[in-house]
């Protein structure tokens, strides 16, 4: 979801390091309905009588809408900013980037119009489609001026929603600001537990910064927590197609409301997953996930702490366990996989064992981490700290590409490729302070972004290359 003006800053934004993982070869396919559940460890063989970490790899593959199938129904809040700060062009912009977005829906979509500035006000309340043109011209009255209540303009679209929650409806609010929240609950913190209450109702939040002047801490934590996208709008004139690029996501997803387990074998301990909060409790693992789209791989790497084991002996390592609503057959389908690992005193066979694919995926995520301690480095004044690190990050992917690449599919290839360049890019951008804010919005925008897999895209499952 790239705008112009991002095609190019973006090439200095990356995931950086990949550190102590190791990987194996991929485990069979399930499949249930359209979706593709694969799980995957990063080393299914490992030395025998040492304690070590390995990674679990969960990954959900979406599948293509058939051109004679009808979409999901959509139902949106777009919240817009009409801030002071939105005056002149930015708020032309914002009108007409709802009015195209409105022009968009079909009869049975139910939509809302909220603003925000010192309060939240609900301009259109949820209503169905149909009469598209009183809803345009209601659009057209929207002006500027006021603060920013950002919490209360989010809790009322989302109140919106809920007027006509459905789970066979793609739930969403859609947010838009250029300023800083300065009116109710204004913390990253409190916006994220917005989010991540909204998501266990079923409604997914976006943000789209709009400028240089917002927080891209608060927007990109909302969104992930509320299982949205995240987007950095730099220019006003590019809205109208970042918000055509938001739509053609609202319209193509595939699957909702997932509750995805993993239970971890005894002797194997878990200690987080990566770029996700999850919910760990012992050996189970609960990760929140709203929706998937139309041919995007989601997955969600596990790194777990394994006791020594007796060379030839196996153990269980996870048992995997996803519901989710198909959005097409209307059905609640079910999968399930599980894996295991094996120990060996051979080195050589541990070596041969490892699963390339797994690699590069963990390679990604461990680096967005790595990319986010840059940024914190930069912004406590360590600009020669963040840019070794951001410096081996790039090494590090290039390594990957390098010794890997041949027995990748070719969109991760991509996605490696563009990760190591947007690190080594930014390893230089950095060190410009003049340049610092509009930097590290778009860090922000590609750290959220890699963590939630937007950009990533695969054939559909059935053309998908076999395992």
């Amino acid at each position: 979801m790239f705008v112009n003006e991002l095609k190019s800053a973006s090439r200095w934004f990356a995931t950086g390091l990949l550190v102590a993982c190791t990987w194996g070869t991929a485990l069979p396919t399930a499949t249930a309905e359209q979706l593709v559940l694969d799980v995957g460890a990063s080393n299914p063989t490992m030395l025998a009588d040492e304690k070590q970490t390995n990674f679990i790899r969960i990954s959900l593959t979406g599948f293509d809408v058939p051109e004679s199938q009808s979409r999901p129904p959509v139902n949106t809040a777009i919240v817009i900013d009409q801030s002071g700060s939105m005056g002149g062009h930015k708020i032309d912009q914002a009108r007409n980037a709802a009015i195209e977005a409105v022009r968009r829906l079909k009869d049975d979509d139910i939509v809302s119009i909220v603003l925000y500035s010192d309060s939240a006000t609900v301009l259109v309340p949820a209503t169905k489609a149909t009469d598209r043109e009183s809803i345009i011209e209601k659009i057209q009255s929207v002006k500027a001026g006021g603060s920013t209540a950002l919490f209360a303009g989010v809790s009322k679209g989302a109140a919106e929603v809920r007027k006509f929650l459905d789970s066979d409806s793609v739930n969403r609010v859609i947010l838009l600001s250029d300023g800083q929240a300065n009116v109710g609950p204004k913390s990253p913190r409190e916006l994220e537990q917005l989010g991540a209450s909204l998501v266990k109702e079923g409604i997914s939040v976006s943000t789209l910064g709009l400028g240089l002047g917002y927080n891209e801490d608060l927007m990109s934590r909302l969104a992930a927590a509320g299982s949205g996208n995240h987007l950095f709008v730099k220019q006003a004139a590019d809205l109208v197609a970042v918000f055509q690029q938001e739509f053609n996501d609202l319209m193509s997803v595939v699957a909702t409301d997932f509750e995805i387990h993993a239970k971890i074998g005894e002797g194997i301990r878990p200690v987080r997953v990566l770029n996700t909060k999850a919910d760990i409790s012992g050996q189970d693992i609960y990760i929140p996930l709203a929706q998937l789209y139309a041919r995007q791989q989601r997955y969600f790497v596990i790194e777990v702490e394994v006791d020594p084991g007796q060379s030839g002996s196996k153990r269980a390592m996870a048992d995997v366990t996803i519901s989710y609503q198909n959005m097409l057959s209307k059905t609640t389908d079910k999968l399930s996989s599980n894996i295991e690992v094996r120990f060996s005193d051979d080195a050589k066979l541990v070596e041969k064992n490892r699963d390339k694919e797994t690699y590069a995926f963990c390679a990604i995520q461990i680096a967005n981490e790595k990319n986010v301690r840059a940024t914190a480095l930069r912004d406590a004044g360590k600009v020669k700290e963040a840019q070794d690190l951001l410096r081996a990050n790039c090494e590090t992917l290039e390594k990957v590409e390098s010794d890997y690449g041949v027995w990748l599919d070719v969109e991760l290839v991509k996605e490696v490729k563009r990760n190591a360049l947007l690190n080594r890019d930014q390893s230089l951008i950095i060190q410009d302070p003049t340049k610092w804010n509009y930097s590290r919005k778009a860090m922000r925008y590609e750290q959220t972004n890699n963590a939630a897999q937007q950009q990533y895209r695969v054939d559909a499952p059935e053309t998908a290359k076999s395992k």
